[in-house]
């Protein structure tokens, strides 16, 4: 509408119109002012302010998909080409900007900041660290743009609609078939914790699971958080667990995700334990899963990431046209700041025995690369082929 206005707010189009009226006649003339308020009229209905989301029916705009960390594969690999993919369906003329942080929590606020700049009106935020990322959210309801906290919860600040997984759940899953795996040697020894990134409130949310199916079960020997989610830091951290409590005594290891199970498996062939004591993991990734299937990981938690980025980006419409998102999101969770619409979304457990029928079956893993080179006769084995 702007385009075709001057100062006083008559279209250039109906003044063109009036002018020529006039110099045909008192007829024309009065053509001219109905169809100048038409026009008018035309232009108040789509017209829309800068800080509001557009309303019901539009489909265009800018949303900014933010994500936190390239330490774990699945952001690149899967979270952005699912999460574009389905906005390029569901909104073919949307503009999608994309940066991830690199686990640079300054960085993501600025991320944040130049991607509103660059005229987006919803934030999908996966989160650095959980309350430093509230600055984000408030400063993004200031200038009237809404905000999806994405697989991590924005602490503490107003967020429009969260979507992830149960967190809690997942650390049960890890806990439950950790016991399960080691058995009847619960009392001869002690199992290592390593955690997530103590700024990644779903890293509490994992151990909280783990625990509360862990403990007064076993004998937690050595208990730490990785900063960054880094496998390198949790190699070291293994080292420093399997010096601590001794290799011979180590019964079992919850790693928090594969990338730290990795290094973890790494860390007790380098300390020649032998055999492995049960090791788990979380994500689903391929590295990972090949472990499993190997025998070197006892297990991992496949989270289907499709669901959770396709709704993310279904729920980044919605608040676009400004339309509810309680049709999508119909559960809640507090963040300390209120009640928070929120879809929770079911983990998986993965062990040897159930790749076949999640992973493989649901095509997150490409058998091809599953069985790639020395992993052929393993899949085989499990019954993929």
């Amino acid at each position: 509408m702007a385009d075709n206005s001057l100062d006083d707010g008559v279209p250039r189009r109906g003044r063109m119109r009036g002018h020529a009226g006039r110099r045909r006649g008192r007829l024309f003339a009065a053509a001219s002012v109905a169809v100048m308020v038409v026009l008018a009229a035309v232009g108040c209905t789509s017209d829309s302010s800068d800080d509001e989301a557009p309303q019901g029916g539009s489909e265009s705009g800018t949303i900014a998909l933010l994500l936190p960390e390239t330490q774990t594969t699945r952001y690149e690999s899967a979270d952005r080409p699912y999460f574009e993919a389905r906005m390029a369906k569901i909104c073919p003329d949307c503009k999608v900007l994309y940066s991830n942080a690199d686990q640079d929590s300054a960085a993501q606020q600025n991320q944040a900041e130049q991607a509103m700049t660059n005229g987006a009106k919803v934030l999908v935020l996966d989160p650095v660290d959980g309350e430093a990322a509230a600055v984000i959210a408030r400063n993004a309801r200031d200038r009237g743009v809404r905000v999806v906290s994405y697989d991590r919860l924005i602490q503490k600040a107003p967020v429009d609609a969260y979507i992830s997984f149960d967190n809690e759940k997942v650390g049960q899953l890890q806990g439950q078939a950790l016991l399960d795996a080691i058995g009847d040697r619960a009392g001869a020894g002690k199992v290592i914790m390593i955690n997530g990134s103590q700024d990644d409130p779903n890293a509490q949310q994992f151990k909280d699971g783990a625990l509360s199916v862990l403990e007064g079960k076993v004998t937690i020997g050595f208990d730490t958080f990785t900063p960054d989610w880094s496998p390198d830091t949790a190699g070291r951290e293994m080292d420093q667990a399997i010096t601590t409590v001794g290799r011979e005594n180590i019964v079992g290891v919850y790693a928090a995700n594969d990338g730290i199970a990795g290094a973890v498996v790494a860390a007790l062939r380098r300390a020649n334990v032998n055999p492995l004591p049960p090791v788990t993991g979380q994500d689903a990734e391929l590295a990972g899963v090949q472990r499993v299937l190997a025998g070197d990981q006892h297990m991992t938690v496949y989270k289907a990431i499709r669901p959770e980025a396709e709704q993310a980006a279904d729920l980044a419409l919605a608040l676009l046209r400004g339309e509810p998102v309680d049709t999508i999101a119909t559960g809640r969770v507090d963040n300390g700041n209120g009640q928070v619409p929120a879809v929770l979304l079911e983990p998986v457990a993965v062990t040897r025995d159930t790749v076949a029928e999640t992973v493989v079956k649901d095509g997150f893993l490409a058998k091809a690369d599953l069985c790639a080179g020395t992993y052929a006769a393993a899949c085989a084995s499990a019954g993929i082929s």
